[in-house]
């Protein structure tokens, strides 16, 4: 929701990285990345070894971090201004450290599944920069 409610609003017209995708791929990408997910996630989860539940609380603290980033993200900044951006990138921050976590400990259990989270953890850098990007020049 707050991303539908402010892309066409103060997102459109802010100062974006000159390296920012049109807004077509963000959706796309994204839906290429939860499907893979989720395959991942399925891979560890039907193992259910003694790592099984360490892999999967990773993977629930990431999604959580994944969830809090947009809201804050888009959400805040009419309120907030740079400091919801400079918040956002605290979030996405730790969200590529909680996913590094999740692809290693899925990687362990099973290779398919670390593989699968590898473009996730790309696809979060690369937001990543575009969030320093907007932070630093809106």
């Amino acid at each position: 929701m707050a991303i539908l409610g402010n892309a066409s609003g103060w997102y459109a017209t802010a100062n974006k990285a000159p390296w920012t995708p049109p807004g077509w791929v963000f959706g796309s990408a994204w839906t290429v990345l939860y499907t893979a997910m989720a395959v991942a996630s399925w891979l560890v989860w039907r193992q259910r070894s003694a790592k099984t539940r360490g892999a999967m609380t990773a993977y629930g603290i990431q999604m959580l971090l994944n969830l809090a980033w947009a809201p804050t993200f888009f959400g805040m900044y009419p309120a907030w201004g740079d400091a919801a951006l400079w918040l956002a990138l605290l979030l996405i921050a730790a969200l590529a450290l909680a996913v590094t976590a999740t692809v290693i400990l899925f990687g362990l259990i099973n290779t398919t599944a670390g593989l699968l989270m590898l473009p996730y953890i790309s696809w979060i850098v690369f937001s990543a920069s575009l969030n320093l990007y907007a932070a630093a020049n809106n």
